[in-house]
């Protein structure tokens, strides 16, 4: 019980730790796009990124794509789940369409780890202004009119909150929480196992209140140390439905209903949160945008799976809203 309990939280709260430049066309030959770095100049260097090109497209309409939480790369990969490369395979959809894309490596993560010297520096809104940064950067790119922001489970919160600061085109939001990060934990400690809940709550008591834990169990230490407890005090405080009632731009709400992760009935908060936008629930979908079962172990089995299409469905509306803008 103890080892689910712990892949759960992994796969959903935040474990930020430090864990060029040719145009390229990767293995295949017949690839349909081509790919070249594209960095973000911050304060102590630069978030790596990288810009997908679909060939023969001059330009018109890009894509940011923002990875979800812990240490999730550009691709949608993260260490502690597996390789399915779903982000990518976003990128890749989009270039099929003639819709360039840049996903980037979070600070602290990847290839811009670097950036990050203390755990304890990092704080939700770093994530936010990054965002807002990259947004800008491709306004004043002239080969991209329009600009659509794409945030995955986490980065879903990420975007939505960058995006009531700055100026795009149409918000994505992917497998996002409908509810404040400490109520989705608290639900997934309680359905897992009450005695862990009991062991976390009042530590969660103290971040929400803002303050820092100085004597945390081994056992939780992962999840819970100093370190880290910073950034959770920060993202704590934002209420996913609050930022998507302040979007006046199209929003796309895309949610599987086999995500064992977030649910249906998050998604449906977040649209309740802005009824203008669009929300579409995948049959079968899981969360990382692959057709799983049910079953949790089969379904968590597919992470590390880079073989598996993403769902045709999801490729489908997310295509028709980007092209509807």
């Amino acid at each position: 019980m103890k080892k689910r309990v712990i892949l759960v939280l992994v796969l959903t709260l935040i474990l930020t730790g430090c864990s060029k430049g040719e145009e390229k066309n990767g293995l295949d030959a017949n690839l349909h796009y081509t790919e070249e770095e594209y960095n973000l100049k911050v304060d102590k260097g630069e978030i790596s990124g990288t810009l997908m090109k679909p060939k023969n497209v001059e330009g018109s309409t890009v894509a940011l794509i923002i990875a979800g939480s812990g240490p999730t790369d550009r691709n949608g990969n993260n260490p502690s789940a597996g390789e399915n490369n779903s982000l990518k395979m976003i990128a890749e959809a989009l270039a099929r369409e003639g819709i360039f894309s840049v996903r980037f490596d979070k600070r602290g993560i990847g290839e811009s780890r670097y950036l990050v010297d203390k755990e304890e520096d990092l704080i939700f809104e770093d994530y936010i202004n990054d965002v807002i940064a990259w947004v800008e950067k491709l306004r004043e790119d002239n080969r991209f009119e329009k600009v659509v922001v794409i945030g995955h489970s986490e980065g879903a919160l990420i975007g939505a909150a960058a995006v009531n600061n700055t100026d795009v085109d149409g918000f994505v939001s992917i497998a996002g929480a409908g509810y404040p990060a400490y109520q989705t934990l608290e639900r997934q400690l309680k359905a897992e196992s009450e005695e862990v809940f009991q062991l976390c709550k009042p530590i969660m008591d103290e971040l929400m209140k803002g303050n820092l834990v100085e004597n945390v169990p081994e056992g939780l230490y992962t999840l819970f140390r100093p370190s880290v407890q910073p950034y959770l005090i920060s993202w704590f405080k934002y209420d996913p439905v609050e930022e998507m009632s302040k979007i006046e731009k199209p929003v796309l709400i895309i949610q599987g209903n086999n995500d064992i992760q977030i649910t249906v009935d998050d998604a449906n908060r977040l649209h309740e949160g802005n009824p203008a936008s669009k929300l579409v629930i995948i049959e079968g979908m899981n969360h990382i945008l692959k057709d799983a079962p049910k079953d949790r172990d089969k379904n968590i089995a597919t992470y590390n799976n880079p073989t598996l299409p993403l769902n045709e469905k999801f490729v489908e509306e997310l295509i028709k809203f980007i092209k509807e803008l």
